[in-house]
């Protein structure tokens, strides 16, 4: 092939890329994309088998609810990263699913089909939000030192999911949480996956993150914690819990739907919103505002994600913010987010291998990502209490309450509160304004 042909052949799948994925050959590099997906994908795979361990407790097939979670997050995903264009990856939500199962099905005594129509009825309401850019206009109200915080937050409460699923940080009785056993076990893997992640990072390793991954999965091998169960298997089927809709209208304008339907809408609302604000600011993919680009897209890749979920059997789907490991590892298109879609659809047929990297061998991605998530403190007007005050209440109330929604409605009203009361209320608009009564009556009456 002659050099004119290269060049024309190169110059042909650039705007192709820019196009599809929103990807600028002039700053970003289509290695760097795939390995940011790939490390997206690894650090939130624990979904494949969490969701279908808790939504099972329902009555619903475990088997058939592998398959659906993968195919709910590769639709969602694939819509994020041809019609958003951003690097976030989506699937059922945690927390979302638990509310699906244990308050819903086991503690309403409703079936689940019931559930997944409230799931449906959410995500409905979703995409005419998103329509309206009414969720735009609620991520505008929120000011910016409070987006700054919501961005360390997560940061802090990623890190504690990665030193919980790593058996780094256990549950304690008299304590609430105390160190697990780090000497010998998942504990001592996750530290060794620390240290070897820490020293990538340090050197600046390309794709540190990843590199470390694989090699504490492998670590764990011959220590018994990283185990296969074969290679290759056909994917379950999903009839059995495929459009499964509990349609009738005594059930659909029931009490208990409208506020099941409130639950699920406002703590899926306000996850994705903190997931999306924080992660987008750590990678700078804000405009000049502070606001991030493309954000009613990605409300309704969010949206449809969640309406398709419903249909094809599975609870909430939302954005993740394990998407943060893969925007650190320098994801900026939606070629990142293909990547996690592309990992997904692999997945279906590998769930043997991909299950088998252990939560040891992702603790120290999720951790090293919550450090880089703390930055946006430094932007945080600290002697300015009215500022800072909800700002702290944001950070440490996400992983002290195990939820972002909790962190940002806490934060909020103490904003409103705070500058209500020491007369300085022009900084706080209507809408702020009605958005924390909201919150306080949520915690009153929900």
């Amino acid at each position: 092939m002659s050099n004119e042909t290269q060049v024309h052949t190169a110059a042909q799948k650039k705007p192709w890329l820019t196009r599809l994925f929103g990807f600028d050959p002039s700053k970003m590099k289509v290695s760097t994309e795939i390995m940011a997906g790939i490390t997206t994908f690894l650090a939130m795979s624990y979904i494949l088998a969490v969701n279908p361990s808790i939504l099972s407790a329902t009555g619903m097939d475990k088997n058939a609810l592998f398959t659906t979670t993968a195919l709910s997050a590769i639709v969602a995903t694939l819509v994020m990263a041809i019609y958003a264009k951003l690097p976030f990856a989506l699937a059922p939500g945690m927390g979302l699913n638990a509310f699906f199962c244990y308050t819903v099905c086991l503690g309403m005594g409703y079936p689940w089909q019931f559930a997944l129509t409230a799931v449906l009825i959410e995500g409905v309401i979703f995409v005419i939000l998103t329509m309206t850019n009414v969720r735009t206009a609620i991520v505008n109200a929120i000011p910016l030192s409070m987006r700054k915080a919501i961005g360390a937050g997560i940061g802090l409460f990623i890190a504690l999911i990665g030193l919980k699923s790593g058996g780094v940080v256990v549950s304690d009785p008299s304590t609430l949480v105390n160190l697990g056993d780090i000497t010998g076990g998942a504990g001592l893997l996750s530290v060794i996956g620390l240290v070897i992640s820490g020293i990538l990072v340090v050197l600046n390793v390309p794709g540190a993150l990843l590199i470390g991954i694989i090699v504490t999965a492998v670590i764990g091998i011959p220590m018994g914690i990283t185990q296969f169960h074969g290679v290759v298997d056909t994917p379950p089927s999903i009839s059995s819990i495929f459009c499964q809709l509990d349609l009738d209208p005594h059930q659909i304008f029931s009490l208990d739907m409208l506020v099941v339907v409130f639950t699920f809408l406002f703590v899926d609302m306000f996850d994705t919103i903190g997931t999306v604000v924080g992660v987008a600011t750590k990678a700078g993919m804000v405009d000049k505002d502070g606001n991030p680009v493309r954000m009613n897209q990605a409300f309704m890749a969010d949206a449809i994600g969640t309406v398709t979920g419903a249909i094809l059997g599975t609870s909430t789907v939302t954005t993740y913010v394990e998407s943060a490991s893969g925007v650190a590892q320098g994801g900026r298109s939606g070629l990142t987010a293909f990547s996690v879609v592309c990992c997904f659809v692999l997945a279906l047929f590998f769930a043997p291998v991909f299950t088998a990297i252990p939560g040891s061998a992702i603790c120290p991605a999720l951790v090293i990502v919550g450090l880089f998530m703390l930055s946006p403190v430094k932007d945080i007007p600290l002697d300015d209490y009215s500022e800072s005050i909800p700002a702290y209440l944001t950070i440490i109330l996400m992983p002290m309450t195990y939820s972002i929604s909790n962190g940002i409605m806490i934060g909020l009203i103490s904003y409103v509160i705070l500058n209500l009361c020491t007369s300085k209320h022009k900084k706080i608009s209507v809408f702020m304004a009605i958005l924390s009564l909201l919150f306080i009556l949520k915690y009153i009456f929900l």
